[in-house]
């Protein structure tokens, strides 16, 4: 053969090279859809159903969507833990199905939807009527007819921008900056060395003063008559007045008053002790006793709590074992009402969150009356609405309750909580510290949307109605007509030949939107006949042990007796590369779409899954690039082995006793590895899972098994 000659030889055809289809990058976001259209055209998902019919269930029930805006970080990873989580358990030989909740009576999601239907020439009359709001109502029922459900009237979270009462769930705890005031109350009664002088009491809702009915002190502090030696520049106290605290606090109000205090004598004993209010020369003629209290604390303040039985839940609960009657002073609105002396028509805080002009007017008032020492501002933890992120009052209305004693939900709650694995261990705790001091739960809205309460209550006595026709006869046209037909169907209908309509007055209220999430077992799993409740699974991030879970757990408590799921995993929430909570006006927002479109889908996933979830992630483009790099060396090994696999067949299986002492080994690494794999992903440990895969991949295949054995796949005959 000539030079020429061999120089044309084509010498790929003598070796064995790698061939196969996977490429090396990730398939990138103009792929994945066409992925997902051909899955929908195929019916995979039917056919996988079809497949698994007769395997045991594995069910994750999915929380209520996330309604509020478009997708961000924390909603990628919950649904790619899911999704994950429900693959992983389909693999494993059972017939895992994922199943989405629904809960969205929301004034934003409601908006969205009206809005969406005007752009599309729909009116909202055109959405089908949805049976789980019949569900819903029949769930509810359920309380009504054991006895748990009650009207009361005490103080509750109340926002006077969305006028109306919100549940611990919907209640966000935020910086907030508060008015400070010493207020002073004369004694009216007492030996003569208590002559001339006032109890001192400290707070940051100024608003309050006029429903005080009572002052609150401790038998376990030593307190003090003192006098106001001096003042300093600034303070709008007078020297020579005189006053009892907690001695222990002397510093506190001396700093907080810019005065001086002289200890006069120690006051032995405050019982029957009687006050006068602040504004008693302005109508608050009525006297002001002290009470013992078990709540008081001495980390900040006097010693003394004034007593607003309608504005606070300690207070409440000391005056009606006192036999003092709650007095009303605010509307809906936070508009002090008619009859309030002095402050009728003033605000408590405007439409924008602000403080209205009722603190200003309080104040200005008490130093008319001589009764201010000193005022003040604190930055603190302060309750808001989660959804106008306004500041919240308590305020005493009357509301429907579902007991939590009555038929013993906090015990069966309690006992459930023990019945179930929390992963992580700690929301166990969490959880049940909650349900543990939970209050009952306000089930009634003031709002204009959502799934009414569909009760009736007697004109004369105040009773609810309990009869299992007349609830039927409500589901029933729920389920026909959606629960608007509340409104518009006369209340004859409903309540049949055995009861006077004009005896019976239907309830307008709004059911708390907690409990149309937290009924979701009933209606999206109970009504299925291939699924039922409890769920195996719900998983959703931390703040949830405070939201779904345990309003779902509170139902299906209080209907069932059991918790609505066997297992809870949470995951923490997704915060920068620097650990800070992403922010708009931080500008340090990382969308999914953005990830996806530069790095693909596959590199979100396993950002998700390297991650220790339960606790926060971080995300950046340097956590990214990290990830990429993981991705590629696993995705290598894969190309790897599928290229040399290219034109394998059945024929050339070496049977395991002639195999070379190199490939046994890696055998028994592979089965190790899978029973690690395996535990992990029973323990919803992924970032073990990942971790194995990816060291194997790269020290035990790449970097040993590979390089030893690329020699006999190039160079053997």
């Amino acid at each position: 053969m000539s030079l020429e000659n061999e120089n044309k030889v084509d010498y790929r055809d003598t070796l064995l090279l790698p061939k196969t289809d996977l490429p090396m990058r990730a398939s990138l976001p103009d792929k994945e859809p066409n992925f997902l259209e051909k899955w929908h055209k195929e019916k995979l998902f039917s056919k996988i159903r079809e497949a698994s019919k007769g395997r045991e269930k594995f069910i994750l029930h999915d929380g209520p969507p996330y309604a509020n805006g478009n997708l961000h970080m924390g909603t990628a990873l919950n649904k790619i833990l899911k999704d994950v989580i429900v693959r992983s358990k389909q693999l494993q030989g059972f017939d895992a199905e994922y199943r989405p909740g629904w809960d969205c009576h929301g004034l934003p999601i409601e908006w969205k939807v009206e809005e969406l239907y005007r752009e599309a020439n729909k009116v909202k009359e055109d959405v089908p009527i949805n049976s789980s709001e019949a569900a819903i109502v029949e769930e509810f029922h359920k309380f009504l007819m054991n006895g748990d459900l009650y009207m009361g009237s005490k103080p509750v979270m109340w926002s006077v921008v969305e006028k109306t009462a919100l549940a611990e769930a919907e209640v966000e705890y935020l910086e907030h900056a508060s008015p400070t005031i010493w207020v002073s109350f004369p004694i009216l009664n007492g030996d003569k060395d208590l002559s001339g002088a006032s109890i001192l009491i400290w707070t940051t809702t100024p608003w309050t003063i006029p429903a005080n009915r009572a002052l609150a002190f401790s038998s376990q502090f030593e307190y003090g008559l003192f006098e106001v030696s001096s003042i300093d520049e600034g303070s709008i106290a007078s020297v020579g007045k005189k006053i009892i605290i907690n001695i222990a606090m002397r510093e506190n109000v001396e700093n907080a008053a810019k005065i001086k205090l002289n200890l006069l004598k120690s006051v032995e004993s405050l019982e029957g002790l009687i006050c006068s209010h602040p504004f008693r020369e302005s109508g608050y003629n009525f006297d002001v006793p002290l009470l013992e209290g078990d709540f008081l604390t001495e980390d900040a303040g006097t010693g003394f709590v004034h007593i607003a039985p309608s504005h606070g839940q300690d207070d409440y609960e000391l005056a009606i074992k006192n036999g003092i009657k709650p007095p009303f002073i605010l509307d809906d609105e936070g508009y002090y009402l008619d009859d309030v002396k002095i402050f009728a028509g003033k605000k408590v805080y405007n439409d924008d969150g602000s403080l209205g002009n009722a603190t200003g007017a309080v104040i200005s008032e008490l130093i008319k009356s001589d009764n201010l020492l000193g005022k003040g501002k604190l930055r603190h933890q302060y309750p808001h609405s989660w959804r106008s992120k306004s500041p919240l009052i308590f305020r005493n209305t009357p509301q429907w309750f579902i007991s939590m004693e009555t038929n013993e939900l906090r015990k069966k709650s309690l006992k459930a909580i023990e019945d179930v694995q929390w992963i992580p261990i700690k929301g166990k705790n969490r959880i049940k510290a909650m349900v543990d001091s939970r209050p009952d739960w306000v089930v009634s809205r003031q709002r204009a949307w959502g799934v009414p309460l569909s009760i009736f209550v007697n004109k004369e006595t105040g009773e609810a109605l309990r009869d299992k026709e007349v609830n039927k006869r409500i589901a029933d046209s729920f389920r026909e007509n959606g629960s608007d037909s509340w409104f518009s169907t006369s209340s004859s209908e409903y309540l049949g030949d055995n009861y006077n309509p004009n005896d019976w007055e239907k309830v307008n209220d709004i059911l708390d939107v907690w409990f149309d999430s937290g009924s979701t077992h009933a209606f999206v799993l109970e009504n299925d006949e291939n699924l039922s409740s409890p769920a195996n699974l719900y998983l959703e991030g931390s703040d949830q042990h405070r939201g779904w879970f345990q309003s779902s757990l509170l139902e299906s408590c209080g209907t069932r007796g059991v918790a609505p799921f066997e297992q809870v995993l949470t995951h923490g929430f997704v915060m920068d590369k620097d650990g800070r909570k992403m922010s708009k006006s931080i500008g340090n927002v990382i969308l999914p779409d953005d990830l996806i479109n530069q790095y693909g889908a596959d590199v979100v996933r396993l950002w998700v899954v390297s991650s220790d979830f339960t606790e926060d992630l971080r995300i950046g483009q340097e956590i990214m690039k990290a990830n990429v790099e993981s991705y590629r060396k696993i995705r290598n090994t894969f190309r790897f082995l599928l290229g040399n696999l290219h034109d394998f067949s059945d024929k050339e299986i070496v049977p395991y006793e002639d195999m070379p002492e190199l490939e046994k080994y890696i055998l028994h690494k592979l089965k190790v590895i899978d029973e690690k794999v395996k535990k992990g992903y029973n323990e919803y440990d992924l970032k073990t899972v990942f971790q194995t895969l990816l060291n194997f991949s790269n020290l035990d295949l790449s970097s040993f098994y590979f390089d030893i054995r690329k020699d006999s796949l190039y160079c053997n005959s």
